[in-house]
């Protein structure tokens, strides 16, 4: 499960190796900008990426219909899922 983010204040602060540093800097004048929107820009990148890998479900057309076809028209319950049913707690 992930952690739970910490905002207590507006900075952040990085520690990174020189060579680290050196690189970071080269790409930002390369792209006519500073350190720090060089790297919020592109953290705030990889950040909308993860989140859309972990929070969107990519299906094909033909699995998108089937999907579809099966909330228009469920198969009545089997065995196990009336078993499961039955066995949860009754609702007040």
């Amino acid at each position: 499960m992930p952690r739970a983010a910490v905002d207590d204040n507006k900075r952040m602060n990085l520690r990174v190796s020189p060579a680290v540093k050196e690189k970071l800097v080269r790409a930002a004048a390369l792209r006519n900008t500073d350190l720090t929107n060089f790297v919020m820009q592109s953290a705030l990148r990889e950040a909308e990426a993860v989140i859309q890998a972990a929070e969107v479900l990519k299906v094909s057309e033909r699995d998108y219909k089937r999907l579809l076809d099966l909330l228009d028209n469920p198969p009545p319950p089997n065995d196990r899922l009336l078993a499961a049913a039955k066995a949860l707690p009754e609702r007040r």
